[in-house]
């Protein structure tokens, strides 16, 4: 690990812990909601089910199988909530790469040191992928603690698959906002580009299955490479997951050859 990697993550350090102690919060209180469930599952399943509107329901996975350990994992951790915010977290702590520094002025000092252009994109991306992988590693040792304590019954590697995947899919949200960042340097456009490609990406997703005006549309979506495989269910979609690392090579790769090509200044 270089020296300018490890000063990014001390840089990047707060905002991670941060982020773990909230997303660990969330995960470990709501899942422990299925062990209640547990005693009435029937008539529980049909009250929560009951709370939302049809298309709301889609958005969330469906919830037909809420009341099995696999299907309120899924609805609860796995399927909207828990993605966008480790999303949200990534997003941030990917604008502070590049575009950050360059708002406030410190990367145009930075850039003038004898640091290689290319080296300085790929060592911040490198903090950002070891700090997302430590945050990734802490909230999947919450959920397989906090599922086997409810009693939900879902095997750890269904669980390492579903987590696997859930990583990737941040990454490579991660890996856009350090991308337009370096291309633009302004952190509001990184934020935009993947706000809207995250939740365009997720409505299609979901209601492309039922919508056939959008169907064709949903292999344009990340989210259809970590959901259509179902890891919670079936295992490792490794071709799905083989897609999402090489997209994520692609950003990487761009934002590499668009920082190095372009003037800094503030």
């Amino acid at each position: 690990m270089t020296a300018l990697t490890r000063k990014t993550l001390r840089e990047y350090r707060r905002a991670l812990i941060g982020w773990t102690v909230g997303l660990c919060a969330f995960l470990g209180m709501y899942i422990s909601i299925f062990a209640s469930m547990k005693d009435d599952p029937e008539t529980l399943s049909a009250q929560a089910i009951a709370k939302y509107p049809g298309p709301l329901k889609d958005l969330m996975g469906g919830m037909a199988d809420i009341a099995t350990g696999a299907g309120f994992l899924q609805t609860i951790a796995y399927q909207l909530l828990g993605p966008m915010l480790f999303i949200m977290c990534a997003s941030i702590v990917g604008n502070r790469a590049i575009a950050g520094p360059e708002e406030s002025g410190v990367l145009e000092l930075t850039v003038t040191l004898p640091i290689d252009r290319k080296r300085l994109v790929l060592d911040r991306w490198l903090a950002l992928a070891l700090g997302v992988l430590a945050v990734a590693v802490v909230t999947f040792a919450v959920v397989v603690t906090a599922a086997s304590a409810a009693g939900m019954g879902v095997p750890f590697g269904r669980i390492l698959a579903a987590h696997t995947g859930l990583f990737l899919v941040v990454m490579f949200f991660g890996t856009l906002a350090v991308c337009v960042g370096a291309a633009s340097g302004r952190k509001q456009i990184a934020l935009a580009v993947v706000g809207v490609w995250a939740v365009a990406g997720y409505v299609i997703e979901t209601l492309g299955k039922t919508v056939d005006a959008i169907a064709w549309l949903r292999w344009l979506s990340p989210f259809h490479y970590y959901l259509d495989g179902r890891p919670l269910y079936q295992g490792w979609p490794v071709g799905d997951y083989l897609v999402l690392l090489g997209a994520t090579a692609v950003l990487l790769m761009t934002a590499v050859l668009a920082f190095d090509r372009r003037d800094v200044g503030v």
